[in-house]
Parts: structure tokens; sequence; C-alpha cells
């Protein structure tokens, strides 16, 4: 079921909550009407003298309620709280029980009679041909007291439901009914209603995934419609910044060679024992601008997103590294299938392990699903990273040894490569210390 207004309706977000509102409360008052105006008025509990009679002997009766006869008591009633009247009444049940008119008293509860109850059920006598005037029964609530003929008494009186009345009960489970029949529609209609935010929380997550998702559909109230046109263009401009900014980098970074290699001819020039050292510098400087323009690359690259299966993904750059002799091993893996770019995996991982046999000898992996998650744990038995580092060695050309020689580290840009690639995959790479001495680095990706 769908409603035109909310999905396609150019309309407010307050004119359609307004519509929502108006429509509950038309069709509650509507149900309300129907059930006033179809249910017959309510017609008190009354009981004819025959009705007591079947009660004292203990015969099943046509009355609308229970009678509740008490045992018989040497105790006398007084006639005080009696009231006067129920002649025909006292006189039919005298007759009917073999005793005086005298030896019957009514006790009535709550001050005068109830004329318009006492319409209802001579209406009701009538359609059903019996007597109609009204000493012919008494209502609720009422006590008789009879004197038997050996002197005892003996009281009747209605049961006590405790609950509500008949009319009561068919009042509450209309009302229930028609509360119930609106439940649907105020579902659907809310649903309408959250569907765009929704979309803008699925939207915000997909364009952190991936900066370059499509937009957002136009639809929906008018608010909704600006806002979408507001997040579209504002992920077109930071997309175009991104982009900006890396092909700035990489146009430095290019630029950046032909002076370089103009240093490199004139480092011919200079002096044997200077050269050496320049030209260290210079291959540094190179290295590091050929690391830059690869970043750059993969960052810019579109990503080509597949199905596949992450153990083995692990598993193949393991054997890779091990076929180099590097003591890289697989100690668990879980079976994980997962939308991902298996080329900028491939060197995610790779940059893990690299970084790991670098500063720790050998390197273990584990692959696991927690929360919804598949979690690779990359170890070494290295020195670790003083706490206060462990996100600054993500920075771009970042290096714990200051030396920055090629023999004692790299370029600075395989954590950040690995921490760029996780993120663009939803997901992310942390780094533990492991109480027993090493680092774990940690990949998680969204299953």
């Amino acid at each position: 079921m769908k409603f035109k207004l909310l999905d396609k309706g150019g309309g407010t977000l307050f004119a359609q909550v307004f519509a929502l509102v108006l429509v509950a409360i038309i069709g509650a008052q509507a149900i309300n009407l129907l059930i006033v105006f179809n249910l017959p008025p309510p017609t008190p509990n009354f009981y004819t003298e025959t009705d007591v009679v079947r009660a004292l002997r203990g015969e099943p009766s046509a009355a609308r309620g229970k009678l509740l006869v008490h045992a018989e008591s040497a105790e006398p009633v007084t006639d005080q709280d009696a009231r006067i009247g129920f002649s025909r009444f006292r006189a039919g049940l005298a007759s009917n029980l073999g005793i005086k008119e005298d030896d019957i008293l009514v006790i009535t509860e709550g001050g005068p009679p109830d004329r318009r109850g006492y319409r209802l059920v001579r209406d009701r006598l009538n359609e059903q041909g019996g007597q109609s005037r009204e000493e012919s029964f008494v209502m609720s609530p009422f006590k008789l007291a009879l004197k038997l003929r050996n002197g005892h008494w003996v009281t009747v009186q209605p049961v006590d439901r405790g609950s509500l009345a008949p009319w009561q009960q068919r009042f509450v489970i209309w009302f229930a009914i028609s509360s119930v029949a609106l439940i649907p529609l105020a579902y659907f209609f809310s649903r309408s209603l959250v569907r765009p935010i929704t979309s803008f929380a699925e939207a915000a997550e997909r364009f952190g995934r991936d900066p370059r998702a499509p937009p957002l559909a136009l639809k929906g109230s008018s608010e909704i419609t600006t806002a979408v046109t507001a997040f579209n263009e504002m992920q077109d401009r930071l997309r175009r910044y991104v982009e900006d900014r890396t092909s700035m980098v990489a146009a430095i970074a290019h630029d950046l060679r032909t002076p370089l290699t103009r240093l490199r001819f004139r480092v011919e020039a200079a002096p044997e024992e200077a050269r050496a050292k320049m030209n260290s510098d210079i291959d540094q400087m190179e290295a590091m601008i050929a690391a830059t323009l690869v970043f750059v690359r993969d960052a810019a690259g579109d990503p080509q997103r597949s199905r596949l299966e992450l153990s083995s993904l692990l598993e193949s750059v393991v054997d890779d590294m091990a076929e180099t002799g590097a003591d890289v091993t697989v100690q668990h893996t879980e079976k994980v299938i997962i939308d991902a770019d298996g080329l900028a995996l491939r060197r995610l991982l790779t940059n893990l392990l690299e970084n790991a046999l670098k500063y720790g000898v050998r390197a273990r992996t584990r692959l696991s699903v927690k929360n919804g998650l598949a979690e690779i744990d990359v170890d070494d038995d290295g020195p670790g990273v003083p706490i206060p580092e462990l996100n600054r060695v993500f920075d771009p050309f970042y290096r714990r040894e200051p030396s920055r020689s090629r023999q004692t580290g790299g370029i600075g840009l395989g954590l950040s490569v690995a921490r760029s690639i996780a993120r663009a995959h939803g997901g992310d790479v942390d780094l533990v210390n492991r109480p027993s001495g090493g680092l774990t680095a940690r990949v998680t990706l969204p299953v």
C-alpha cells in the first residue's frame, strides 16, 4: 500500500503531518459515530418475580444477570430501609412462594427509581410479550428479604460483577477495533514520512564509503527536496574539492621530476666526496615523488568493486610473500564474502604485512567476523608504537625513525594508503600494542 501524496507530493512536511492528524481524527470520530448510531441504548439489569422464584429453587432463568441467594438466617430483617411500593411485584412473588406479601421486603439503593431505565425495561418486556407495569419487576441494585414460614429470613440480591456492564464492554470492544483499524493507516503514513530521512542516512553512509556514489533522487515534500538538493550539491563540491587537490598534488609531484633530473646532471660536476650524499638525497626525493604519484593515482582511480572471498585473498597475499622468503603465516580464517576492490585490498594487506616484517621480523594474520564486520589482524614482534603516536603514524610521510634513511624505513605512505583504502570500503585500520609485546594492525571491513 502506497500513498501518492507522501511519496511524490510537493506539499510541505507540516501539511503532510497535519493531514495525517486530520485523517486520524476524522476516521476515529466517524467510527465512533457509527457505533453510537447503530448500537441500541443500554437496558438496565432487571429481574421479574419469576426470576427470583427460579433463583430460590436453584433453577436457571433468562435474567440478564445472576441472583445470589443467601442462606437462611434466624436474625430478623427490619423494614426501615425497605421501599414503599413494588406492590404488584411483591404480590406476584408472594403468590409464587406461598408466603404473605407483608413478609417480602424490597430494599433498593441510590435514591428514587430511574424512570428512563423503567421505560426501557417496559419496552423490552412489551417486545417479549411480558408484563409492562413497573411493579412486575425490580431493577438492580436491590436486595430482597423474604420471611419464610418457619420464621427464618432469606435474602436475594444480584451478583456484583465487579467489572464493566455489558454495554460498557461493547463500547470498549468497538473503540479497540477502531484503534486497531487506524494503526495500519498511521503506520504507512509514518513510514512514508520517515523514508526520506532513512534515505539521507543511507546516502551519507554510502558517500563515506564511496565519494563517487550517485546523488540522491529528488522526491518528497518541498523541505525534503530542498535538503536533498543541498546534500547533492555538498557531495559534488566535496568530490570536486578532493579531485582538485589530488590533481594539484599529482601535478606538483610530476613537475618536480624535471628539476631533479637537472640536479642529477649538475651533481656530476660536484666534488667526489659530496656527490654520493647528493645522489642519495635525490634518490630519496624521487622515491617520495614516485610513491606520491602512486598514492594519488590510487585515490583518483575509479574503484572496481566486485564480490570476493576475503580469506582467499588474504591467503594469496601471504603465499606470494612467503615465496620470497618472508616469515609470514595465516593462523586462522573464516569464509567471508564482501563487495570490494580486490586490487586495492591486496595493496592494503601487502602494506600492513610489509610493515610488520620491516619492524617485527615476522608477521602472523587472522581473519574473523565480529558484530557484522570482517576483522583482519596482523601481528608482529616489533617494539610497538608509543600510545601518543598510534594515530599519528597514519599521517602521510610521517616516520618515527628521524633519519629518513631508506635502509631503516620507507617513505611513510604505507599506513596512510592502508587506512585510506579501508575507509573507502566503509571500514578502518587501527594499531594496538599487545600486552605481551609487539603490535597488532587491525583492519575492519563491513560484510
